[in-house]
C-alpha cells in the first residue's frame, strides 16, 4: 500500500509558488488544452504557440520567463500574483501537488511542502481522491466515470 493510504491534507493558498522558479521545468499541454487557452486569450492557436509555447520532442510546453523561470501565465494583477489562464489551466497544473514525484515518499511530499505552503494544511484528500486526480488526463471532457475528472 502507498504511504499516503490515510490521505493527505492540501489547501491551495493561491501563492503561485507551484508556477514559479527558480528551477526550470516543463508545463506540458495537450492539443485540446492549447485550443482552450488560445480561445481564452482571444488568440489563434498559431499565435499562442508562437508567443507562449515550444516543442520538446513530440510534446508541447508553455515557456517560462527566462529570468525568473516562472510560468509565462503567472502575472501580477491588482497587487496579487495569479494565473491568467486559471479556468483553462493544463491538467499538469490542475493535479498539483498530487504528482508522482511528490507522492513517491513522505519525504518527497514534505520537500514539496517547503515550496508550497498549502501542503500539509487544510482539507484532507482521501487516498481514493488522490488516485482519481493522478489518473485524470482529460479534464475538458467533464466528469469521466472511470477517472472522476472534473473541470474544476
Amino acid at each position: 500500500m502507498p504511504w499516503y493510504i490515510g490521505g493527505l491534507p492540501f489547501e491551495c493558498q493561491g501563492c503561485g509558488r507551484c508556477c514559479s522558479g527558480p528551477g526550470e521545468g516543463y508545463i506540458w499541454v495537450a492539443k485540446p488544452e492549447i485550443e482552450f487557452i488560445a480561445e481564452h486569450l482571444k488568440l489563434t492557436v498559431g499565435q499562442l504557440r508562437q508567443r507562449y509555447m515550444r516543442r520538446v520532442g513530440l510534446r508541447t510546453t508553455i515557456i517560462e520567463d527566462p529570468t525568473t523561470r516562472d510560468c509565462m501565465f503567472l502575472r501580477d494583477r491588482d497587487g496579487q500574483r495569479g494565473c491568467v489562464i486559471y479556468s483553462v489551466r493544463p491538467n499538469q497544473c490542475r493535479s498539483w501537488p498530487f504528482w508522482p514525484e511528490n507522492l513517491a515518499s513522505a519525504n518527497a511530499w514534505n520537500r514539496a511542502g517547503q515550496k508550497c505552503p498549502g501542503i500539509n494544511r487544510g482539507r484532507l484528500y482521501s487516498f481514493e481522491e488522490i488516485e482519481k486526480i493522478k489518473r485524470c488526463r482529460r479534464w475538458w471532457q467533464g466528469a469521466e466515470p472511470t477517472t472522476g475528472c472534473s473541470k474544476e
